[in-house]
């Protein structure tokens, strides 16, 4: 299935301010949760050429990606819970690795601190409320308008004109000098 989102982002966080046009197409093995956080993710890292990749149709490519014109990933942006060896490789890769996580991000971080992963304090787990996915899920459609800013770690999605307000956390994967 294809879902549109018409995004209006005023991220001033990063001081970012952009409309999107992205057409998501949802894999039938993936759930609501899943989609929205790719979706929120996309809008929320959205820097020149970002992408989505296949994502779930190719195990070896994350959620979202930045190649340059040589093929090199220089961001990697994955969803959900990544496997630890799978979150080394690609901090050895790449410059930037970031994993936009739904559930239960403490079981993340706890694998990965048992298995060792490279560079894992520069990696950012950021925390998905699921109140916010619950609440965008009950208006997901396969048109979508949304209005979202980010400011001081807030997150506001008007949809429908109703907003819907969450607080996203941002933490290393693992503290510093671990």
């Amino acid at each position: 299935m294809l879902h549109r989102f018409e995004i209006r982002l005023a991220d001033v966080d990063r001081g970012v301010y952009t409309d999107l046009d992205l057409r998501v197409a949802r894999h039938p093995s993936e759930d609501a949760p899943y989609l929205l956080t790719r979706v929120l993710a996309r809008a929320l890292e959205h820097v020149e050429g970002l992408s989505f990749s296949r994502g779930l149709s190719e195990a070896d490519e994350p959620a979202l990606w930045v190649r340059s014109a040589d093929g090199r990933v220089s961001d990697w942006i994955e969803v959900g819970s990544p496997s630890p060896d799978r979150l080394h490789r690609a901090a050895k890769a790449c410059d930037r690795v970031v994993v936009w996580c739904h559930r239960r991000p403490d079981l993340l971080q706890q694998r990965c601190a048992k298995e060792g992963v490279h560079r894992a304090e520069q990696i950012r787990v950021v925390k998905v409320p699921g109140d916010l996915l619950d609440a965008l899920e009950r208006r997901l459609d396969r048109n979508n308008r949304w209005d979202l800013t980010r400011h001081e770690g807030r997150v506001t999605v008007v949809v429908g004109g109703e907003a819907i307000e969450a607080v996203v956390d941002e933490v290393p994967l693992a503290p510093a000098g671990r």
